[in-house]
């Protein structure tokens, strides 16, 4: 039995370091308290969530800017306008709360609009990946039934080519895209959302009073272990915790900007750092996607005082040649996750930031942990109850003593973070009863309790604070996403020259999170083509599940219940010494596989590769 060893860690939090932290945290109590009591006084019978907090942010701010995109930018009052326009067509269309309406828009104003106003009609809003095609992106839209469907121009191909097997055959919107304006051609079997809306009604719609704490807000897409992705409920009530808390937290206020270039179909985007800025009525700036070298040069000219993160984005602009421009911008506090410890203070340190406000949590999860105190290289403090235990990596499965009951870490161990499913920490699930079953654990510490398996193994730090160390089973997260090896073996098995695939996360140094591999064996008398392997995967996967390794086998070990044995796999990973086995790399910038031999794989390990 393998079990994960005790750390030694520097990062230990005592009563001592706790008291430091006392004064600053005395100074945010206020904004803290006001939070909280938005909670409270919005969760019993009232009227709640996104749709009470942006009409709350506009009577507070109604002149102030609530959102820059590039050049444009618009008031609470313009932005409250717009929204519900969309939102009276929705009503019009015979749209009622509950109905679902599938969103597949890129970063931009026109995403966010359409966010409001399902929120003001009690409409679900399915945030659809927008890196999805094929049979991912079917299934997605189908999963859910959406009674309406929202197309950016830049996602109408990739539509397109599915649309035959959608479910949906009408109430299909399109929205053109000011970024490419020669492709503004309404398409055939659409309808043009800006000309639908025009003479709409600019007024809060009724339906904005009517919308309540367990009513469901958004799908959002988590990759499943099982294949292909499962549609996470997130309801209102749950966005006003997070508004709440993180959002007053975060202390921001009418003249503070909050730049994301993170996409708003995540949670970390849309309801995190938006709830920041809707809690004190600041601005949302916008990108449609992240850029190093224009990162810096975008927080300035939009005056940001904070950002969005995921580790990986921090990593990039760490790679970035120091300037003397680094500290040459209004930013001093950043909201996210996946900081990993070797980056935090350098990062800090470098760009002149003074607060980051590392959160954990999940769409589908109940437990959540919030830098609170600013502590370094800390998930931060979790006030929900939970319990990290030991974890066996060859099983995959928690250690549990004699009496069949989990054994809890000591401070400065490794184990699984499971979640106390109580009352106040509820578990509101996926759409599939049966995935919820697979992540309940009970009798955990004692009869009767239930957990949520969070998948992740972190680090006990003492006083409620954790530290994240990796994902568990079969996702791993590369680019900030989370990928699911299942869906990803299923789409590239059906290549015609390859027989059968075992797709799994491994370490590059220097990256954040894993990349992916796959050990594939072929068809009988096949002679791999391995330069047009990535062309072909890109077809099916989104840009960041297309395996950066291949490793061509005879055989692929399994248990006696087809069960693939990743564990050799994982730990011989591309090293070139470790098998005999053929080894190959989709370098950064190429379009083929090329063999990894001892020189190229000392490279990619000394980091002269980019990925």
């Amino acid at each position: 039995m393998t079990q994960l060893p005790s750390l030694n860690t520097t990062d230990i939090i005592g009563a001592r370091d706790v008291a430091a932290k006392i004064p600053s945290l005395l100074r945010k109590l206020p904004n803290i308290l006001r939070g909280l009591r938005h909670v409270y006084d919005t969760r019993h019978g009232r009227h709640t969530g996104l749709g009470w907090a942006f009409e709350r942010a506009v009577r507070l701010n109604p002149n102030g800017l609530a959102l820059q995109y590039r050049d444009e930018s618009y008031t609470y009052e313009q932005f409250n306008a717009w929204a519900n326009q969309i939102a009276h067509l929705y009503l019009s269309a015979g749209l009622a709360k509950g109905d679902v309406v599938a969103l597949a828009i890129e970063n931009r104003p026109e995403l966010l609009a359409n966010v409001i106003a399902c929120a003001k009609t009690g409409c679900i809003a399915a945030l659809i990946n927008t890196a999805q095609t094929g049979k991912v992106l079917t299934h997605s839209i189908n999963l859910v039934a959406p009674k309406m469907l929202i197309v950016g121009e830049e996602m109408r191909e990739v539509i397109e080519r599915v649309r035959d097997d959608l479910d949906l055959k009408s109430q299909w919107y399109w929205v053109a895209d000011q970024d490419q304006p020669e492709n503004n051609k309404l398409p055939k079997g659409f309808s043009d959302l800006k000309s639908e809306i025009a003479n709409l009604p600019a007024f809060n719609p009724p339906t904005s009073t009517q919308v309540y704490f367990e009513d469901p807000m958004f799908y959002m897409y988590t990759s499943g272990t099982t294949g292909l992705p499962k549609a996470v409920i997130f309801n209102h009530g749950r966005w006003m915790r997070t508004y709440g808390s993180f959002g007053h937290i975060m202390n921001l206020g009418k003249d503070d900007v909050l730049y994301c270039t993170l996409p708003l179909y995540h949670g970390t985007a849309m309801v995190v750092c938006w709830s920041c800025v809707l809690a004190g009525a600041g601005t949302f700036a916008i990108r449609r996607k992240f850029s190093r070298t224009e990162f810096w040069s975008d927080c300035r000219r939009y005056q940001a005082t904070a950002f969005g993160y995921v580790g990986e984005l921090c990593r990039y602009l760490m790679d970035s040649p120091p300037s003397e421009q680094d500290r040459q911008h209004r930013v001093t506090k950043m909201i996210g996750n996946g900081l990993r410890p070797n980056v935090w203070v350098p990062f800090k340190q470098r760009f002149g930031i003074k607060d980051v406000l590392e959160i954990y949590g999940s769409s589908e999860g109940n437990v959540g942990f919030t830098n609170l105190f600013n502590f370094d290289n800390t998930l931060g403090y979790c006030p929900l109850p939970y319990a990290i235990v030991k974890y066996d990596q060859e099983t995959g499965q928690p250690i549990r003593d004699d009496k069949g009951y989990c054994i809890p870490v000591q401070k400065g161990e490794v184990g699984l973070l499971l979640g106390e499913i109580t009352k106040r920490s509820p578990f509101e699930g996926y759409t599939d009863p049966e995935k919820n079953r697979q992540v309940i654990m009970e009798n955990v510490l004692k009869q009767g309790d239930r957990y949520f398996n969070t998948g992740d193994l972190i680090r006990h730090l003492g006083f409620k604070h954790g530290q994240f160390v990796d994902r568990t089973g079969d996702t791993f997260r590369w680019k900030g996403e989370n990928v699911s090896t299942t869906e990803v073996e299923n789409i590239i098995s059906m290549h015609p020259q390859i027989s059968e695939a075992v797709v799994y996360g491994v370490e590059i140094p220097g990256t954040n999170g894993r990349a992916g591999m796959a050990a594939v064996t072929l068809y009988e008398g096949i002679e791999p083509e391995l330069h047009t392997w990535p062309n072909a995967f890109r077809e099916s996967l989104p840009g960041y599940a297309v395996p950066l390794f291949i490793r061509l086998q005879q055989q692929i070990e399994a248990t006696g219940t087809f069960k693939y044995q990743k564990v050799t796999l994982k730990k011989q990973a591309f090293n070139p010494a470790e098998t005999d086995e053929p080894l190959y790399v989709l370098l950064p910038g190429t379009d083929c596989y090329v063999p990894v031999d001892e020189t190229v794989y000392q490279n990619i390990c000394n980091g002269t590769y980019r990925f």
